[in-house]
């Protein structure tokens, strides 16, 4: 079965495509300029729909917090505590023990600060209290025969120059071009820093939003890079010698960490279990189970009021940072973080194009089954973005490909919608036009038809106006009268002026105002002078106030320097005129144009044409695009444009004449749909 689809439709289904077109930019424009946002509000939400299980097995924390500073005292506390705390710690056996905390200075409570302190003590008192250990002695020894793991943090001034630092196993491979850096470091103080295991930095920077999603690998400290807390914790429970860079990866061990451009690793956040999280105080006491650290990564750091680092994550918005630093140290033992694989743009960007491309189709085929694959599509982008999250740990954004498919299909709506207007107008229009000719008396109508005819200039009227210049004109009313009209005349030497007008409906309403229209036109726009849109914004307002609220007209005004060829056009809601050239080539002039007449006052501008030598202006009114045939296909523009294709090089009136007769060729013996007009102007020079 053959299925037709009228001009209309497909005049719509076209414009509907443009729509879904610009629309699809936009929402291409929107995701580029959102990228990072839309993005984060994705993964964090995916990241509060589907929280990792930390693991209870791999990492313990102790805080110093609120009960231990009411057991011990203010902080900083004296480094007898923290020796005694590490070393109740080491006593269970775990596999490292990780500062979150500097010691960046001496001891307040050292023996020789003591005795400075009080100068009335007596010489013997003060030198025994002197020979008193100091306590960071005390805790270097600590430190050193246990396996701690001492912070650092990169500084831009005011730390230890690089080249003193004692360096860890050197990281092997070239890291991220972006990774964080610092010229300086602020170390623990030597008797501290020297008998460490190992060093691991605290650096770390927020989003832009504030919340932290990562956890630096690597900062790169003047020309070194050295290894971040976290992942040098992980290094040591795994057993791996050394970290190595290789391409985008960071080696620990077995274990290949991918890291995006700043050399930070994304993690999957969790709820770090309550029952691995114990109170200094309570491990000072010895009020922990006998194997709370053995065997796994214990994370020491601060946690009482006004001496906790506070950080925002996805899950959060107050956490302390010790407890995003073991997510960390857990994250990598057990293959929580999470990745953008190099993939996922052109996953995304092919998704975005498919639903852009659906929307087309369903746009310009007005097949509107093609919608339910499309909406299966858009619905399935989320579904498969969390399932990728929650199973594989992978980042693929869902939201560019929909905001892509939302631009195109909110175009596609507001487009389908606009027209829905306009072809409702037209079907009362046309409701109203039936009304009208069945109400017709054939008698009078005949009368009127020769009146109307006569109004006209003939053949020979019009061939008489310039020597310059060879006019042929039609006029065909559809019924016995219509709304059609056309004039010229010379309003100078040169300039010769024409109008084609186009009444709305057909019969007698038409054909009166068409009277009204063609005498104001002629009065105005003879008396123009030489400001040509003026006259026809003035020709506007007359008409406005003669019309009803149901008449309306279009109108082609030309202006032609029958000197040059130069020619000023005036399109109030009209058809654009073509113009025919020297070689049979036929072009649409595309021109911006207003309104119909007797609608609203409007600014109409004139645009400039030209025509040369045997070139010839043809301008037509919708009884030839509009023409229908038995099988209700329009003759269209293509078809006006193929019918005077065929013609050669010919006299205005054999190019009016063989069109009007191609279009009534076309209609058979169907009814015209509506008055033919058809005006063509050659230029002889």
């Amino acid at each position: 079965m053959m299925v037709f689809v009228s001009t209309s439709d497909m005049s719509g289904a076209r414009q509907a495509g443009w729509a879904v077109m610009l629309g699809g930019l936009i929402g291409l424009l929107l995701s580029i300029l959102t990228a990072d946002v839309q993005r984060q509000f994705t993964f964090d939400t995916w990241q509060q729909v589907s929280p990792r299980e930390v693991s209870q097995q791999n990492v313990s924390v102790v805080v110093i917090d609120n009960a231990s500073l009411n057991a011990v005292g203010s902080w900083p506390w004296s480094r007898y505590y923290m020796a005694r705390l590490l070393e109740n710690i080491a006593l269970q056996g775990p596999t490292a023990i990780g500062m979150d905390i500097i010691f960046a200075e001496a001891d307040a409570r050292d023996p020789t600060t003591f005795t400075s302190l009080y100068p009335e003590l007596d010489p013997d008192s003060a030198r025994a209290v002197n020979q008193l250990p100091s306590m960071d002695q005390v805790l270097a020894q600590v430190i050193g025969s246990s396996p701690i793991v001492l912070a650092r943090l990169g500084v831009p001034s005011e730390g230890t120059d690089p080249a003193r630092l004692l360096i860890d196993p050197k990281i092997a491979g070239s890291p991220p071009a972006n990774t964080i850096s610092a010229p300086q470091v602020l170390t623990n103080i030597d008797v501290l820093d020297g008998n460490a295991l190992a060093h691991g930095m605290l650096n770390g920077r927020p989003d832009l939003d504030g919340l932290v999603r990562r956890v630096p690998l690597n900062v790169i400290v003047g020309e070194q890079p050295l290894p971040g807390l976290a992942v040098e914790l992980a290094r040591i429970a795994s057993g791996a010698p050394q970290l190595e860079w290789r391409g985008e990866n960071l080696l620990v061990g077995d274990i290949a960490l991918p890291v995006d451009e700043n050399g930070g690793l994304p993690i999957k956040l969790g709820e770090f279990p309550d029952a691995q999280i114990y109170s200094a105080a309570a491990v000072l006491t010895g009020q922990v189970p006998q194997d709370a650290f053995a065997g796994r990564v214990v994370l020491v750091g601060l946690g009482a009021d006004g001496t906790a680092d506070i950080v925002s994550t996805p899950l959060k918005t107050e956490t302390i940072g010790v407890l995003v630093q073991a997510q960390a140290v857990d994250a990598i033992l057990e293959g929580g973080w999470l990745e953008r694989p190099s993939w996922a743009f052109a996953i995304e960007l092919a998704a975005g194009v498919a639903l852009f491309v659906l929307f087309m189709l369903v746009a310009v085929t007005l097949r509107n089954w093609l919608l339910v694959p499309t909406i299966i599509l858009a619905l399935s982008l989320p579904v498969t973005s969390w399932m990728l999250f929650d199973q594989a740990n992978l980042l693929l954004d869902p939201i560019r490909p929909l905001l892509i498919g939302s631009g195109a299909a909110a175009a596609m709506w507001v487009a389908r919608y606009a027209f829905s207007r306009r072809e409702r107008a037209r079907l009362a229009a046309e409701l109203v036009e039936q009304r009208v000719a069945a109400a017709e008396q054939e008698g009078e109508l005949k009368a009127a038809r020769r009146i109307q005819l006569g109004m006209v200039p003939g053949p020979e009227q019009l061939n008489n106006l310039d020597k310059r210049v060879d006019i042929g004109a039609i006029l065909e009313p559809a019924k016995s009268i219509g709304g059609d009209f056309f004039d010229a005349l010379m309003i100078g030497p040169d300039r010769l002026l024409f109008v084609v007008g186009d009444v709305t409906g057909k019969g007698v309403p038409a054909a009166l105002f068409m009277a009204l229209s063609k005498a104001l036109s002629k009065s105005n726009l003879s008396r123009m002078g030489g400001d040509f849109a003026g006259s026809v914004a003035a020709l506007n307002r007359d008409l406005m106030y003669e019309a009803d609220d149901e008449m309306g007209v279009t109108m082609l005004i030309g202006l032609l320097d029958c000197s040059n060829g130069k020619i000023s056009l005036i399109n109030a809601g009209h058809e654009n005129p073509f113009r025919m050239r020297a070689d049979g080539s036929v072009e649409t002039l595309a021109m911006v144009g207003g309104p119909p007449f007797c609608v609203v006052d409007f600014p109409y501008a004139v645009e400039e044409f030209s025509l040369e030598p045997a070139e010839t202006l043809v301008v037509i009114t919708d009884g030839a695009t509009e023409a229908e045939n038995g099988s209700e296909e329009l003759f269209g523009v293509g078809g006006v444009i193929a019918a005077m294709g065929i013609d050669g090089d010919v006299s205005a009136v054999k190019r009016a004449t063989n069109l009007a007769k191609s279009v009534r060729e076309f209609e058979g013996d169907t009814d015209p749909s509506d008055d033919l007009t058809i005006f063509a102007l050659r230029y002889l020079a």
